[in-house]
């Protein structure tokens, strides 16, 4: 007996012609947040490419320090909130090296953090024609090999070895002349450049360079209104850039350990809170992790100042440091874009309809289906299922699935134009409130 599939009811032989499809769901979903972006200059790690480091993940060999280490504080505040940095090493130097006879050890990466590798070659206990080669940094062992040759040595994590012969013993080869290189503007350029073909959510700049700040801002304004990847920046004290698309920091914190955060070094816990924040969360008065107090402190009128200028001030409340309000620098106000798109809630909520609408019709509906009256209310259901699911989550409010979507054909064959009306939801920040005593 025949069978298999049948597009049309017109097949020749007897037999069962079945269709397995699924059941029709929603395609669209909410995009991942948490992704966040810095190019820094480093002690060690690939140089001039983007890498990743994950929440959680042991970065040492990566990085070179524990991520407990003064070395990695920014990339340690910003995974306090982030669930992924894309980190971008701005500099290179001079590799750290080291001979012994005719072998020859050379640190992966240029930085000075190649100068604290030591090499120790002893006989192994129960082989006498072995060695046993330890790979230490700061004296922790990264790495033994037990080998016979200089040949039969394999590079590790740390370093490259080279030359040819036997090994001789000794308590400690210590590599030295490593060096960090300087970091120029041109390799903030490059970055800029091959970041952008990576999936982010914020860029943070931590540098306090006003030709760096501007070159940033006009990259992610181009970003946002040009390509329409909807990604905010955050910097330090740059309230000129009046867009929705750049946060300025005014201030910094003072950690519970002691250690001061100036501004630009608060830039690292802003950018990856702001990435980590869902469609409906907004930053204002939620407490910067594991800080103590705003550094410095400012007074009622210059908060009132800072918040009307666009500006992301910290303030001190019972203990914490505490975010006043999450806005962006988005003051010059127009018809077309009123003052609820200076609040980052709300751009987070609009560029997540801008992004998972794109991915959605990317993935599901261009070139897949027939822009006809039934492929046109296929995909009108399809938004109208996503934006109810953003007002279930409280992203959205007022959504009218009869009346605020409308699509119509397009002037082209293969064009639709979409008209969608959509009323974010903020959060409550003001309380007025009348007192009568009787």
């Amino acid at each position: 007996m025949a069978g298999g599939t049948y597009t049309a009811m017109n097949k020749v032989r007897p037999g069962v012609y079945i269709n397995f499809e699924s059941e029709p769901k929603p395609l669209g979903s909410l995009g991942e947040r948490g992704i966040v972006t810095f190019a820094l200059p480093l002690s060690w790690g690939v140089e001039k490419e983007v890498f990743e480091v994950e929440a959680g993940e042991n970065v040492r060999a990566k990085l070179g320090y524990s991520i407990t280490d003064p070395e990695l504080l920014l990339i340690r505040e910003a995974l306090k909130r982030a669930k992924k940095v894309l980190l971008y090493r701005l500099n290179e130097g001079i590799k750290a090296t080291a001979t012994a006879d005719t072998l020859t050890i050379t640190a992966k990466y240029s930085g000075v953090r190649g100068n604290d590798i030591t090499i120790a070659v002893q006989k192994n206990i129960d082989d006498a024609t072995k060695y046993d080669v330890q790979t230490l940094v700061e004296g922790a062992e990264m790495d033994l090999q037990t080998v016979e040759s200089i040949e039969q040595l394999i590079s590790n994590d740390w370093v490259t070895f080279s030359g040819t012969g036997n090994l001789a013993e000794t308590a400690g080869i210590s590599l030295a002349n490593g060096s960090e290189g300087t970091a120029t503007n041109q390799d903030h350029l490059d970055y800029l450049s091959a970041i952008e073909v990576f999936e982010f959510n914020t860029i943070g700049l931590t540098a306090a360079d006003t030709m760096l700040k501007s070159l940033y801002s006009s990259f992610v304004n181009r970003l946002r209104n040009d390509e329409g990847v909807k990604v905010q920046l955050v910097v330090e004290n740059y309230p000129i850039a009046d867009g929705e698309g750049v946060i300025s920091v005014k201030n910094g914190v003072i950690l519970s350990d002691g250690t001061a955060l100036s501004a630009n070094q608060a830039v690292a816990w802003v950018a990856g809170a702001t990435a980590a924040a869902d469609v409906n969360d907004s930053l204002t008065y939620q407490a910067y992790d594991d800080a103590v107090d705003a550094e410095p402190r400012y007074t009622n009128s210059q908060i009132e100042a800072a918040l009307k200028n666009g500006e992301f001030v910290f303030v001190q409340s019972n203990g914490l440091a505490m975010v006043e309000q999450d806005i962006n620098t988005l003051k010059s106000f127009t018809p077309k874009k009123g003052k609820h798109f200076s609040k980052n809630r709300v751009i987070r909520v609009l560029d997540g309809i801008n992004q998972d609408i794109k991915r959605i019709f990317e993935k599901f509906y261009i070139g897949k289906v027939d822009n006809n009256a039934d492929g046109r209310n296929l995909l009108r259901n399809e938004l109208n299922n996503y934006l109810l699911m953003l007002q279930n989550l409280n992203a959205i409010q007022n959504f009218d699935a009869q009346k605020d979507v409308t699509i119509q054909a397009g002037s082209d064959s293969d064009s639709v134009y979409v008209e969608v009306h959509v009323q974010p939801v903020d959060s409550i920040e003001k309380i007025y409130m009348k007192v009568q005593v009787k």
